[in-house]
């Protein structure tokens, strides 16, 4: 009896057997990719919130100053007991439209991008985000948390407390941070007790403090003290200093 041959089989198909690994191991990767990005957004609100009233107690860039030099002079003091003339100084040196934006000076972008770079368009809000909860150095990512970070301060911050902040945590010379510190390093005085000119003379150091010495200022450190007093003295008497005053 003849018997049928038998037809040889068909190589099973594997592609829908590797194509359902792949897309479940892609699900996992976006589902852990969200919870990370979660993760840290929480962990910067936690940050943004417990900050608003609580003292930041260091800073990356502290840290780092702190390593290579061994110690640092710095000495909390809240904005009451700083010279009043010495917030108008800072914001004059630094961010003259400080209690008119929220968060980004688009005047100043403008003018920055207009001349070819980024220089003058930082504004005090960006800066406290920087040397509070990012690092110094350039780079997108950087720059993209600055962008996100900078009008959640605003928004839960007041700009009291910005100003606060930035004149507790500025370097005003190689280890000294903070406004009493820097008056009794340059002056021996206390933050309540800073003249017109030694105000000036802390502003007129930023934003290059290695480079610049309040107590033995270069022509151009003096020249730049004559412009932030002259502009101290503008944002008082044209009310640009109702938002931080004590």
């Amino acid at each position: 009896m003849a018997t049928t041959p038998k037809k040889p089989r068909k190589a099973k198909d594997t592609a829908p057997l590797l194509i359902a690994p792949v897309r479940s191991l892609r699900r996992k990767v976006l589902r852990w990719t969200l919870r990370g990005i979660a993760g840290v957004a929480a962990f910067f609100a936690v940050l943004v919130l417990l900050f608003s009233f609580l003292n930041p107690p260091t800073n990356i860039y502290q840290l780092q100053e702190s390593a290579r030099l061994g110690a640092l002079q710095r000495e909390w003091v809240a904005i009451e007991d700083m010279a009043p003339v010495m917030g108008r100084s800072a914001v004059a040196a630094e961010d003259a439209n400080f209690c008119l934006h929220f968060g980004f000076d688009m005047n100043a972008i403008r003018a920055a991008v207009a001349q070819g770079g980024t220089r003058g368009a930082s504004t005090i809000s960006q800066q406290v985000v920087k040397n509070v909860f990012l690092w110094h150095g350039r780079s997108w990512l950087r720059k993209a948390m600055e962008s996100v970070l900078t009008p959640a301060i605003e928004l839960v911050w007041s700009k009291q407390r910005i100003l606060e902040v930035y004149l507790n945590i500025a370097e005003f010379d190689e280890g000294v941070f903070g406004v009493q510190a820097a008056a009794r390093h340059y002056f021996n005085v206390d933050a309540r007790n800073l003249s017109a000119l030694q105000a000036a003379r802390l502003a007129a150091v930023l934003p290059d403090p290695k480079g610049r010495s309040a107590s033995n200022p270069s022509n151009f450190v003096r020249n730049r003290t004559r412009s932030i007093i002259s502009g101290a003295e503008t944002i008082a008497a044209d009310g640009r200093d109702s938002c931080f005053r004590p």
